[in-house]
């Protein structure tokens, strides 16, 4: 009297364990998809700040380029010499520190340099990386429009009155920038 043969073996459907495996899947995909877009809101900031980051220096480069003595270098032959004027005796800055560059994380800048390659005339990152903002910038950045890399983002000395630099390294020959 074996109750044990009597009965019949329940089928397991396994339903619960499906559910689950369907379960992390999708989480694995949504958290998937949150990581990626928060990389891409990280590198718009990261743009943002970038085009900050050069206006800084496009307006440094104008006020060394105001605050000349007779007879002086319009442009600083580094970046050392916006955070402290060496033509005057007394402290004057252009720009309060040398920002790091967001798209690298360092201030690992590429210097564009005059045509004799003393002084400086602008700046650009290092990053070779495609911009996610390729159009409708803001008029001081109107040369940005369709540049295919951070390099390309090139903010050079503006002054009013001066026609605008177009944003690339076509405004000095070849050989200029290093």
């Amino acid at each position: 009297m074996r109750r044990d043969k009597c009965r019949r073996p329940r089928p397991q459907g396994g339903f619960a364990y499906l559910a689950l495996m369907i379960s992390i899947a999708i989480i694995g995909v949504a958290a998937a998809g949150a990581v990626e877009l928060g990389a891409i809101y990280q590198r718009r900031m990261a743009e943002k700040e970038l085009l900050f980051i050069g206006d800084e220096f496009q307006r440094a480069l104008v006020s060394y380029a105001q605050a000349t003595p007779l007879l002086q270098a319009t442009q600083p032959r580094t970046l050392d010499d916006l955070l402290r004027d060496p033509r005057y005796p007394n402290v004057v800055r252009h720009l309060r520190k040398i920002y790091v560059d967001p798209m690298t994380g360092k201030a690992d800048w590429v210097l564009i340099m005059s045509p004799d390659g003393q002084t400086i005339v602008g700046i650009h990152s290092a990053s070779k990386e495609h911009p996610i903002q390729i159009a409708n910038f803001p008029p001081e950045f109107q040369g940005f429009e369709g540049k295919r890399s951070y390099e390309e983002w090139v903010f050079m000395a503006y002054q009013p009155g001066m026609a605008r630099p177009s944003g690339g390294l076509a405004a000095y020959p070849a050989g200029a920038a290093k």
